[in-house]
């Protein structure tokens, strides 16, 4: 029997970077996968296939509706060839998860495939596909099996017209009228893939916004622009029932005034959220507790109630998102090494991938306004950016709050092109809790999407924006 100083069970962002920190840091490691390829959902069936749909479907747009604009004609019919793009997201795919086994064999980590489950608090076992079975001994482990896509209880998930964001990454053809029930991420950034491609979309949310869990400022905006690209939008809405007859998908939903609206298409995303996956993990054998919302129950180091044992990422409680995972995975690693390591979890950032693109770090208006915070606001809209305009990308703002007293930057909300990439500068602001002057002061190349963030630092500073 194989011993180790540690195992991780789960191979997706959080199992595979802990891993990987655990044999830099001189640990025998072991990493325990199900499935026959690394990288779990994120790159399998999550953030990685579902942003190369994004990025194609956005070059298809383009090429109808915007090549012309900037003197490009075609000649012809503009074609899709949803199977050539699916095809592309699966090679993007597959050399993402490549470079994983890369990364195993180059740090000496021994990847054992087959479903992990604990024997005790110190053995697990590895079912492996061909039917045998593994056991290896870990003086400590890291349970990182992530999390699986949700329903509603009534709603009968068929994978062929009633769907999750799993098949809706493999679909043969392009919706007539795809309903997505969920005005979250997945639901939006998914949507507005098959929109692109020629789908009618509409999306019934519960609650009376989307992305509920932004300022609500991104959520305002956001909305306007998906309405102007033609996503219908059903929100306050309470759905109560799918039901399929043949390729027709029957979605009725009660609005806010107690009505019964009917939906009808002939695909429905179901996009609800993701619930923690601890199924065949057999964790009574080990003694590992679960919250009451099934997730695994951790303290500040992120161990569980078994001394030995650790859980990250989308398993234990927090957002759902691969790069905390990833946070979370380097501090076990690094805990487990003696040192003292620490996460801000209000400094990890949240992303949406539709175009434009959605970001934000720290506080929004609502959570300071609750807590009782003074503060400060300073916008500025990307229409106003030379950059903005060049590219034709001119929807979207900047927000920045500050505490009003201190001028300690406490949230940074934007909306536009490369906001994916530009919230790296508020996080890393107020990772040395920078001042919204900091900022202000800050060169800033010109002309670039940056310069919104300088821009609404200076708006929040004494309302002093130069290009408004």
């Amino acid at each position: 029997m194989s011993l180790y100083d540690v195992a991780i069970i789960g191979s997706g962002p959080g199992g595979y970077v802990a891993a990987i920190r655990c044999a830099q840091l001189g640990m025998k490691t072991a990493i325990i996968e199900k499935y026959s390829t690394l990288g779990g959902t994120c790159l399998n069936v999550g953030c990685i296939p579902s942003k190369a749909l994004l990025d194609s479907s956005h070059h298809y747009e383009d090429a109808i509706k915007h090549f012309e604009e900037h003197g490009i004609e075609i000649s012809g019919e503009i074609k899709l060839n949803l199977e050539k793009m699916i095809s592309r997201k699966q090679s993007v795919v597959d050399m993402t998860t490549k470079g994983i086994e890369f990364l195993m064999s180059k740090n000496k980590i021994d990847v054992f495939t087959g479903t992990g489950s604990f024997k005790d608090a110190t053995h697990i076992n590895v079912a492996k596909n061909d039917g045998t079975t593994e056991t290896i001994e870990a003086k400590n482990t890291i349970i990182a099996t992530g999390s699986k896509p949700s329903t509603l209880p009534f709603i009968k998930l068929d994978k062929e017209r009633v769907i999750t964001s799993t098949e809706a990454l493999e679909l043969k053809e392009v919706p007539k009228h795809m309903i997505v029930i969920g005005g979250g991420v997945i639901g939006l950034e998914l949507g507005q893939v098959y929109k692109r491609l020629g789908a009618e979309v509409t999306v019934v949310e519960f609650m009376d916004r989307i992305i509920p869990g932004m300022d609500g400022a991104l959520s305002k905006e956001l909305m306007k622009v998906l309405k102007k690209q033609k996503i219908k939008f059903q929100l306050s809405h309470k759905v109560k029932s799918v039901e399929r007859n043949g390729n027709e998908i029957i979605v009725k939903a009660d609005n806010k005034k107690g009505e019964e609206i009917t939906f009808t298409g002939d695909y429905c995303l179901v996009a609800v959220g993701r619930h923690a996956y601890t199924d065949g993990l057999n964790l009574e054998a080990a003694g590992v507790k679960l919250e009451e919302r099934g997730r695994v129950a951790v303290n500040g180091q992120l161990q569980t109630n078994v001394s030995n044992i650790y859980a990250i990422g989308d398993v234990i409680k927090g957002a759902m998102l691969a790069h905390k995972a990833e946070e979370e995975g380097t501090l076990v690693a690094e805990v487990l090494a003696g040192q003292k390591p620490h996460i801000d979890y209000n400094l990890i950032p949240g992303v949406v991938y539709t175009w434009p693109e959605v970001a934000a770090v720290g506080q929004t208006e609502e959570q300071l306004k609750e807590a009782g915070i003074e503060y400060k606001a300073g916008s500025f809209p990307m229409r106003a950016l030379g950059r903005s305009r060049a590219s034709g990308d001119t929807d979207g703002f900047v927000k920045i709050l500050a505490d009003k007293k201190t001028d300690e930057v406490l949230g940074v909300h934007m909306i536009g092109a490369r906001v994916a990439d530009l919230i790296a500068e508020g996080v890393t602001a107020m990772e040395f809790r920078a001042s919204a002057e900091d900022i202000a002061r800050m060169s800033h190349a010109h002309p670039t999407y940056a310069e919104a963030v300088k821009e609404a630092a200076l708006a929040a500073t004494e309302d002093r924006a130069l290009h408004v």
